[in-house]
C-alpha cells in the first residue's frame, strides 16, 4: 500500500493566482474585462489561433460555437458515443438532434467510417473528442466533413496545448473548444474557450455570449443589433488562469514524462494496453488511459492501495436521455467497461507512477497465475 494518496488528479494554485485576484479585487471590476481579454489573447497565441473567445465552460463554449454556426432546431450533429455526456448536452441546448456514433476502440475516439455512415440531408456538423489529449483521426474526418460540405467542431476540452503534425487541436476544424475545469491542465474552476480563425464566426461568438453586443458594452444604451446571452468570463476566473499559465511547461513535461513511464512499465503486461500518444508529433497525454481486462477488480485493488483512477464514462446510448439500442455501438459497448485513466496528475512523483505500475503487474500476475 502506498504511504500516501496517489490521486488521479488534483488540481493546483499558487502566489501567481493570489496575487491576480487580490489585483482585480483591488480594480473593482470583476466582470469580463481587460484580464479576460489578456487571458484570450495569451491562450490565442499559444495555440496559434486568430480568435479566442473566453466563455463560462466548456460546455457553452461547444453550444456557442454551434449557434454561431446557425446550428438549431432541425438539424443534427454527429458526436461520438464515447464522451462526457455534456458534448451531446450541448447540441440538444441548440435544438438540434446530437447523432451517436461508434468509436474506433484502438484509439477511443470517433470512427470515421461511422461518421460518415451517420450522414443525412440534416446533418449539418460533426464534433470530434481529443480524448485524453489523443488527437481523433482528423485528416479522416476533415475530408469527409468537406466532401459533404460540413463544419468540423473539435472537442478540445481534455486537449489544450496538444499538438498534431504541427498544429494545435482545437485549431484545425472551423472552431474548437477547451475547458478550464478543475481536472484540467490549466483550470480557472469554471471557464472554457472558443478558438477560431474566422472573422465572421468570432463576430458571431461575442454578441452570443454577451446578449447580443459585439464589443464590450456599458449595461446602457448599447447597441444589441442581434440576440445573444450571457456566457462572460469573469476577470476573477481569468486572473487565476493567467496564474495557471506560469507553470503550463513544466506541467506538461510532468505529464509527458509520466505517460513514458507508464508505457514502459506496463509493455508487455497482459490484458493491459495503453492506447499511446504520438508525442512525437505534440501530442501531451493530459490522463493516461487505459485498456484492461477485469477493470472493476484492478480498480478496487488499487484504490484499496491508496492509489486513486477514475473509470471511463458510460456509453451515450446507454444513458436515459440519448438511450437507443446497442447494435450500432460494438467498440464503444467493448471498450466503455474496460478503460479507465490510471493515476495522471501533475503532482505525481516518478516514485508514485512506479509504484502504481507495480501494483497493476502485480494484479495482472496474480490473475494470470504467475
Amino acid at each position: 500500500m502506498s504511504e500516501h494518496d496517489i490521486p488521479w488528479w488534483t488540481p493546483q494554485v499558487g502566489q501567481n493566482e493570489y496575487a491576480n485576484l487580490r489585483d482585480v479585487l483591488e480594480s473593482n471590476y470583476l466582470n469580463d474585462g481587460d484580464v479576460t481579454t489578456q487571458f484570450e489573447q495569451e491562450i490565442a497565441k499559444l495555440v496559434g489561433a486568430t480568435y479566442a473567445v473566453g466563455v463560462t465552460n466548456g460546455t457553452s463554449a461547444l453550444f456557442l460555437a454551434l449557434a454561431a454556426l446557425g446550428i438549431g432546431h432541425g438539424d443534427e450533429v454527429v458526436v461520438p458515443d464515447l464522451t462526457f455526456i455534456a458534448t451531446a448536452n450541448a447540441v440538444t441546448l441548440t435544438g438540434a438532434t446530437p447523432v451517436l456514433v461508434d468509436i474506433d476502440p484502438a484509439t477511443l475516439t470517433i470512427s470515421p467510417e461511422a461518421f460518415e455512415k451517420a450522414i443525412t440531408a440534416d446533418t449539418r456538423a460533426v464534433i470530434p473528442v481529443h480524448i485524453s489529449g489523443r488527437s481523433a483521426d482528423l485528416p479522416a474526418i476533415v475530408a469527409i466533413a468537406k466532401e459533404h460540405g460540413l463544419a468540423v467542431v473539435e472537442d478540445a476540452a481534455e486537449a489544450f496545448a496538444s499538438f498534431h503534425d504541427g498544429r494545435a487541436l482545437g485549431t484545425i476544424g472551423i472552431a474548437g473548444c477547451l475547458s478550464f475545469s478543475p481536472n484540467k491542465t490549466i483550470m480557472t474552476g469554471q471557464g472554457g474557450m472558443v478558438l477560431t480563425d474566422d472573422e465572421g464566426l468570432h463576430l458571431r461568438l461575442r454578441e452570443l455570449k454577451d446578449q447580443g453586443r459585439p464589443v464590450r458594452g456599458t449595461g446602457g444604451d448599447d447597441p444589441h443589433p442581434s440576440v445573444g446571452f450571457n456566457f462572460k468570463l469573469t476577470n476573477l476566473h481569468s486572473a487565476i488562469g493567467l496564474g495557471q499559465l506560469e507553470y503550463l511547461t513544466e506541467r506538461l513535461a510532468r505529464q509527458k514524462r509520466t505517460y513514458a513511464q507508464y508505457a514502459r512499465g506496463l509493455a508487455g503486461a497482459p490484458g493491459v494496453r495503453l492506447p499511446g500518444f504520438d508525442i512525437d508529433s505534440g501530442e501531451v497525454p493530459l490522463w493516461v488511459d487505459a485498456i484492461v481486462e477485469r477493470r472493476q477488480e484492478l480498480d478496487r485493488l488499487l484504490g484499496d492501495r491508496r492509489m486513486h483512477c477514475r473509470r471511463f464514462w458510460a456509453p451515450l446510448h446507454t444513458q436515459p436521455p440519448y438511450r437507443c439500442s446497442d447494435e450500432e455501438f460494438p467498440g464503444s459497448i467493448w471498450a466503455a467497461p474496460r478503460a479507465l485513466w490510471l493515476p495522471s496528475a501533475f503532482t505525481l512523483s516518478d516514485t508514485d507512477v512506479d509504484a502504481v505500475i507495480g501494483a497493476v503487474r502485480e494484479f495482472v500476475d496474480l490473475r494470470n497465475g504467475t
